[in-house]
């Protein structure tokens, strides 16, 4: 379930194998990386932020400085969160949205999100999403952290190979 900042509620179905497949094959490169660098905390699809406007979300990849991490309590770490991460990616699965799930990019970004990534593997397309603006690139073959997972590079050759 998710909910909006209007309050109500959203009943999100379970992803089928081959998002599941992705999903976790995505996350493992954060951890990894974020295992390497100790900059940050790595949460999967199973955990939902309380963001500043009142929705929880549950993003497919979510990461959070370090030090803002540390700015929590243990009760408020343990519950949602209430913060927006500092990155969030969005994988789309066969029964999403693409405009429900571009205006939760868009509601991420205006609750203080860095950067997020919208990612359509059936249409090989990207979305990055900033607060300068959002940018559509057509099959890249990686994804680069910028300045907010410095470092970063997600490599999605095994996506678009995996979604043909």
């Amino acid at each position: 379930f998710e909910r909006t900042a209007k309050g109500e509620l959203i009943i999100m179905p379970p992803t089928g194998g081959e998002t599941g497949k992705r999903n976790i094959e995505m996350g493992a490169d954060f951890v990894i990386w974020n295992r390497s660098t100790r900059l940050g905390v790595c949460f999967d699809s199973s955990t939902c932020f309380n963001l500043p406007n009142g929705a929880d979300r549950l993003p497919d990849v979510a990461w959070i400085r370090q030090d803002r991490w540390d700015t929590l309590t243990p009760e408020q770490k343990e519950k949602f969160p209430p913060i927006a991460p500092d990155f969030i990616l969005e994988l789309m699965s066969p029964t999403d949205s693409l405009t429900v799930t571009q205006a939760k990019l868009k509601e991420y970004i205006e609750s203080g999100v860095k950067l997020g990534w919208l990612i359509d593997p059936k249409t090989r397309r990207v979305e990055i999403y900033r607060a300068n603006g959002a940018i559509e690139l057509e099959a890249p073959a990686t994804l680069s952290g910028e300045t907010i997972l410095p470092g970063f590079v997600l490599n999605l050759e095994f996506l678009w190979a995996s979604s043909t």
